[in-house]
């Protein structure tokens, strides 16, 4: 039965493990990454989660068509882990600026479209970026209020969802 599976948390709260262990049951696995590197630090970041997955994915990196990504999934794919949507998000913002908030609509509503057919499992990890201090700017702001729309929809979409605080799952639906 192909599943989708959205699992949010905070930062280090342990979803992308808990992520990599659910697809990791799977025999052919795709690792559909999104991040990209800009800078020292998130090299070394994407190199850590290469690390931690090993060789047992093929890897497509997508920093924003995602949909399009997922639609190409090799064939005989049994699981894609998506790491991810806040990423994802980001990137969005960065790449269309003030014409963000609309793409990133568009996008969310194209990945919604591959989520009701899923080509295979898919499991889908994001942040939850909602739960700490107001941002003081708006740009942070909009990001905020964007990235939580996107976990809103996608979390509504999928067949299970599992929330991570300190490591410990939570079954949310």
């Amino acid at each position: 039965m192909k599943r989708v599976v959205f699992v949010t948390g905070g930062a280090r709260s342990g979803k992308s493990s808990f992520a990599l262990n659910l697809a990791l049951r799977f025999q052919s696995r795709v690792f559909l990454a999104t991040a990209q590197a800009f800078d020292l630090e998130m090299e070394e970041r994407i190199q850590k989660h290469r690390d931690e997955r090993g060789t047992g994915f093929t890897t497509v990196e997508e920093p924003v068509n995602l949909a399009g990504a997922l639609r190409e999934i090799p064939a005989g794919t049994e699981v894609v882990l998506v790491d991810c949507l806040t990423v994802w998000t980001g990137n969005l913002m960065h790449r269309f600026g003030d014409e963000s908030k609309e793409m990133i609509e568009k996008e969310t509503a194209a990945l919604l479209s591959v989520l009701e057919s899923p080509p295979c499992t898919i499991v889908l990890v994001s942040n939850e970026v909602g739960m700490g201090i107001v941002p003081e700017n708006a740009m942070a702001r909009m990001f905020r209020d964007l990235a939580g729309r996107v976990n809103q929809k996608v979390a509504a979409a999928a067949t299970e969802a599992y929330f991570l605080c300190s490591g410990l799952p939570v079954k949310l639906k």
